[in-house]
């Protein structure tokens, strides 16, 4: 229970602001949104576990601290606002007082701005996924033999940027006119972040080339890492959240209390031990951050139901828990 005390807190503050903020309507939809986001980011959780446990205790105390801060009012409340003065061509003030003062056509204008927002997040959660299965120095392979032919191509120079621009040119051909470019400029930003924070946080532990990325990441770099990464998970579920409710207030509180639980959850698993207990479990995490990557590049063209990107994740960390348990048991 101490693991999820701060978790309780933040939910119970929210809660009661919702309430005071929009009245039982409101704390109703607060609550749905906390339950769709804890439910549908329990692999961003066992892949923040895998960054959180390479840190001290004093990182990972700022994890839950500073990072949250950073998830409720930077991932979800100013970003969407930053994407759509960009979008739009609008200031940030000027979008900011239309999100409080008209969210109705806030919400329209984040509908609308999908294209970015997919690209952008697939193709960083592309690249984590990527990384992870081409990684030639990974040893432990859930599928045998394939994921053992998928890290050999690891070994050739950036074969991860080159698969991830195949993927989002070939998506780009299904767009019209200037959507291709919104397109493919938030996908290269997206690939380029996913480098530059990889890159620097190699340069900065003193990682040499082919170094495996999850020795690396700790201190400051790792948890720009984590943050970077649950903006990127957190992407689709802002834009879904529209599909509840417009009113941004809202939105943030009920997906920021249900961001305190999935980093409860994220403690919870390193402090006890869970991925190494299963080894096959931070395997079906990364088999759910490429789904969830390639369902953001799919909806740049056609609708995804919200609750298959949950349903996805769920099945793929639950058949990794079941094949470590097997593993375990023969062991």
């Amino acid at each position: 229970m101490r693991y999820f005390l701060s978790s309780i807190i933040v939910t119970v503050i929210a809660f009661a602001a919702a309430f005071g903020w929009a009245g039982s309507s409101g704390l109703l939809i607060c609550a749905l949104l906390t339950l769709m986001e804890v439910s549908f980011s329990f692999d961003n959780a066992v892949v923040n576990a895998m960054v959180l446990k390479k840190m001290d205790s004093l990182w990972q105390h700022r994890f839950l601290t500073w990072g949250m801060l950073i998830a409720v009012f930077g991932v979800r409340f100013i970003f969407p606002i930053m994407i759509v003065a960009f979008a739009t061509g609008l200031g940030f003030t000027e979008v900011t007082k239309l999100a409080l003062e008209n969210p109705a056509e806030y919400s329209r204008h984040v509908l609308e701005s999908h294209v970015q927002i997919g690209a952008f997040g697939g193709m960083f959660l592309m690249m984590v996924f990527l990384k992870f299965i081409m990684d030639e120095t990974k040893h432990i392979h859930w599928f045998g033999r394939i994921e053992s032919q998928l890290a050999q191509l690891g070994k050739l120079e950036a074969v991860e940027v080159l698969i991830a621009l195949a993927l989002l040119v070939g998506v780009d051909g299904f767009l019209d006119g200037a959507q291709q470019l919104h397109a493919l400029s938030a996908g290269v930003v997206g690939i380029m972040t996913y480098v530059l924070v990889n890159g620097i946080t190699a340069l900065a532990s003193g990682g040499g080339h082919g170094a495996s990325q999850t020795v690396s990441y700790s201190g400051l770099m790792g948890f720009i890492y984590l943050q970077f990464l649950d903006a990127s998970f957190s992407l689709d579920g802002v834009v879904g959240a529209f599909a509840m409710s417009n009113d941004l207030v809202i939105i943030m509180l009920g997906l920021g209390a249900g961001a305190m639980f999935v980093r409860s959850i994220t403690v919870y698993l390193v402090r006890k031990g869970t991925l190494d207990q299963y080894r096959f479990l931070e395997h079906g995490a990364h088999y759910g951050i490429g789904s969830l990557a390639v369902i953001m590049l799919v909806s740049m063209v056609h609708h995804v139901p919200e609750i298959l990107t949950g349903l996805i994740g769920a099945t793929f960390i639950t058949l990794a828990l079941i094949s470590s348990i097997r593993h375990n048991r023969k062991k």
